[in-house]
């Protein structure tokens, strides 16, 4: 799927898809955009789940000898107070709720998905701790295609900590999922989170979890029994399969259920008994899941106002004495003939906390991974186009072909620059030594001559990113770490994106460089002392402007990409009372690196425009594939009229011409 460098574009129609692993240790590049993309399918390999259930166990087993950061006590500055035993859970709930303060644009949806993609296969490295119902949550998903709301800003490179605060209210089915298959729902929620759900008559009911009939907490069944349609709910000893299971203690939670149409909201946190399908606009009724009219009386249900409170169990969240409210909380659809029933196939089943998931799930720049992923797989097909591409202007200018012979790359073992010089033999069929050409000339602008050289420092720089995204995105990040055999937790800062940051600034700068070629030689491709054409290769009377504004617009998306090359990593900032004296900006570094490829690409379509255009203005056609290709797409004619659909065209040729 070819998809701009912003990320716009939406995750494709439902196709069964390439089975991707994930396994903690392996997930390539280009499997994560896969994923993103909805062209790959998760499957998680059954070791690696293994290893997140070991992980579990060590932390549980720390935990109980000695107290763990976020876990036992505070975060940040707060990290010397103690959390009481008894308040671990809702010392994780209230972490969560805490952080989830992103702000700014809502992001799109694949930079959703290869966040969760990453966040699934760093927990399946092992190391965090964290309960193995998450990851069956995060890959499932994935498969269903839904995916939580997340804002843009909140993230300097030590942790994405809003977006991944808010991914794990999702996950509890605080927050509503949204995505294919919830009818009416886009990357934004209708519904916003502090108001009253409009599908019911009547706003959700404060109960305090204590005012529960005795009796209905004598005879309530465990979460995961419900959710499955079960009497036992004998908790599983990993830690849940996808189910959220636990053995934290139990509660009932308040349940509204609207007595018109059968559509229940629990009112607490982390209930997934009866959650079956949340969308982020309200109730399912119209999705084309039948909504029940008719649900049968729950034992201790009292009328409301019209509505009836049902009681449905669920691990608690919050101590007896706090009440457990979820105002503005997207419906509950329950499935026809079973009132405690999720709909099937709709979203995740619901993930109930446990203690340390929280700070578990929060260690770690997946955000900024998904978008340095996605702008390195966008660039990278940039820079393979970009051969193409030079080498039409190199015909069109009859450009000599010396400052592409091997020997002199030979001289200079450079890995890109000796890549793109031997691209460029390979696309012109050129020998590795081109033979004198008499009467040419003796040197061409740098856009020809030294282009090997910059585009080989894009080509490494690009490679480096790669490799960095490769490496975080397999191995665990969290703080603390388990240790692997089970021995110790490691304190430690290796979430701070430090490498990630510098990388993606690297590469900022190296494709500013290689673009500036690009406009240079588009430039070039307008004078007539190189070409022998007419100036601006306008086909009309004398004083037609032809491809002339190809150089504006050209010049006008190199400025925005020369803005986003601006080094983030140069940033500071002195965070939670002074304890977290630095950041990486990881996060804005990979913002700019999708906005520069984006640029980019225009920068590059505009010269493929100019250099089609002058190569039939010339007699005769050059016998190159590349040729051949662009000059089929693009539109034909020399006469002075719009060409933003020449542009249109060409950026989305780039993808093929990468491919030859």
């Amino acid at each position: 799927m070819d998809t701009p460098a912003d990320g716009t574009a939406r995750v494709p129609p439902h196709r069964e898809g390439t089975r991707v692993v994930l396994n903690g240790n392996a997930l390539t590049v280009g499997e994560l955009i896969a994923l993103a993309d909805g062209e790959g399918v998760p499957w998680v390999a059954p070791e690696a789940r293994e290893r997140v259930v070991r992980s579990w166990r060590t932390a549980r087993r720390l935990a109980a000898a000695g107290r763990l950061y976020g876990r036992g006590t505070g975060v940040g500055a707060q990290r010397s107070m103690a959390v009481d035993e008894g308040d671990e859970v809702a010392h994780g709930l209230r972490l969560l709720r805490s952080h989830a303060g992103g702000a700014g644009d809502l992001l799109p949806v694949r930079q959703i998905r290869a966040m969760l993609a990453i966040r699934a296969n760093q927990l399946l490295a092992g190391g965090s701790g964290i309960q193995p119902a998450f990851v069956d949550a995060l890959t499932e998903a994935l498969r269903l295609r839904v995916h939580p709301i997340v804002n843009e800003y909140g993230g300097v490179g030590t942790g994405d900590l809003t977006a991944l605060a808010q991914t794990g209210l999702t996950l509890l089915a605080e927050r509503p999922w949204a995505g294919e298959g919830l009818e009416g729902t886009t990357d934004a929620p209708a519904l916003p989170e502090t108001t009253a759900v409009p599908a019911m008559p009547v706003a959700p009911v404060v109960l305090a979890v204590s005012e529960a009939p005795a009796a209905l907490a004598e005879s309530a069944v465990p979460v995961a029994a419900i959710a499955a349609g079960e009497a036992d709910g004998d908790a599983a000893s990993d830690g849940g399969s996808g189910t959220g299971a636990t053995d934290e203690p139990v509660g009932p939670v308040p349940v509204v259920v609207d007595a018109s149409t059968g559509i229940g909201a629990p009112s607490g946190i982390g209930a997934p008994s009866g959650t079956g399908a949340l969308s982020g606009t309200g109730a399912l009724s119209g999705t084309g899941a039948p909504a029940p009219t008719d649900v049968p009386a729950e034992p201790g249900a009292r009328p409301v106002d019209g509505a009836r409170l049902a009681f449905v169990h669920s691990p608690s969240s919050a101590p007896p004495s706090e009440p457990v409210t979820r105002p503005g909380r997207a419906p509950v659809a329950f499935a026809p003939g079973h009132p405690r029933a999720p709909l099937p196939g709709r979203v995740p089943v619901p993930v109930v906390l446990q203690a340390g998931d929280a700070l578990a799930l929060l260690s770690s720049n997946a955000l900024a991974l998904a978008q340095a992923a996605l702008a390195q797989g966008e660039a990278g097909m940039l820079l393979r186009a970009t051969h193409a591409v030079a080498a039409l202007s190199l015909v069109a200018v009859s450009g000599s072909p010396e400052a592409y012979a091997a020997p002199v790359h030979a001289l200079r073992p450079y890995p890109g620059a000796a890549h793109a010089a031997g691209e460029v033999r390979r696309l012109l069929g050129l020998p590795g030594r081109p033979p004198p050409r008499p009467g040419g000339r003796v040197q061409d602008p740098f856009g020809f001559r030294a282009f090997p050289q910059v585009h080989g420092c894009a080509l490494d720089a690009c490679e480096r990113l790669r490799e960095i995204v490769e490496v975080e995105i397999n191995c665990p990040s969290e703080n603390p770490l388990m240790d692997p055999e089970g021995a110790a937790a490691y304190h430690h800062g290796g979430f701070f994106a430090a490498p990630l940051g510098l990388a993606l600034d690297a590469a900022g700068l190296a494709l500013l460089q290689t673009a500036q070629l690009s406009a240079a030689r588009l430039a070039a491709l307008g004078d007539p002392g190189l070409t022998g054409l007419p100036p601006f290769l306008g086909g009309g009377p004398a004083s037609s402007s032809g491809a002339m504004i190809l150089e504006y617009t050209a010049n006008s998306a190199l400025a925005e990409l020369r803005s986003c090359a601006t080094p983030a990593s140069a940033g500071h900032a002195v965070l939670s009372r002074g304890l977290e004296e630095a950041a990486s900006f990881a996060g804005q570094a990979a913002r700019q690196a999708l906005r520069a490829a984006n640029a980019y690409r225009v920068v590059l379509a505009c010269e493929l425009v100019a250099a089609v255009r002058a190569l039939r203005m010339l007699p005769g056609s050059p016998p190159v594939a590349a040729f051949a290709v662009a000059a089929a797409a693009l539109p034909a004619g020399t006469d002075d009229r719009p060409l933003t659909d020449d542009v249109t065209a060409a950026t989305e040729l780039l993808p093929l011409l990468a491919r030859l």
